[in-house]
């Protein structure tokens, strides 16, 4: 398995990966994901920014997470402290052709990598409070729940937080 930061041309396999996913996800009940969120400009920003990062098996892409920095107005009330600089993940996705092979396990751990050479004491990330198989990947790689917010974004849904300490 490989996995590097995505250039624009990986904004299509990006997208074609959306639409394997989110039926899967919406069929578990779980809405966190719908044609509108994530979209095309999301991905484009996440390429410019260089904070996505694409995974590839078997010459096949496989998965994807954004590994941001900075600080975001909506998790004010997540349970961290808001004021400590971090890396947080988001959009974290294996294509389902690829669960069970460790692949989101992997790209946990490339956040983790990302913080620690940007000297960053902590990662969090956040997961709808319906995806059950974020938040047990979540609690099993060491990372604890901090608390629940809303995304000004993304009305009605229940997130839940987590964040992992690396110091």
């Amino acid at each position: 398995m490989q996995i590097r930061l995505a250039v624009r041309e990986d904004v299509g396999a990006v997208l074609e990966l959306l639409r394997r996913i989110v039926p899967s996800m919406r069929a578990a009940g779980n809405l966190q994901w719908d044609e509108s969120y994530p979209c095309a400009a999301v991905f484009e920003h996440d390429v410019e920014q260089r904070q996505l990062w694409v995974a590839a098996t078997e010459g096949a892409f496989a998965g994807m997470v954004a590994i941001t920095t900075g600080r975001e107005p909506d998790y004010g009330h997540a349970g961290w402290d808001v004021e400590e600089d971090g890396v947080m993940v988001h959009r974290l996705a294996v294509d389902p052709e690829f669960r069970g092979a460790g692949l989101a396990a992997a790209l946990m751990r490339k956040a983790e990598e990302v913080a620690a050479e940007r000297g960053l004491p902590v990662v969090r990330t956040d997961t709808s409070i319906e995806n059950e198989a974020a938040q047990k990947l979540f609690l099993k790689l060491g990372y604890r729940k901090t608390g629940e917010i809303r995304l000004s974004f993304r009305p009605g849904l229940r997130v839940l937080c987590y964040e992992k300490r690396l110091d």
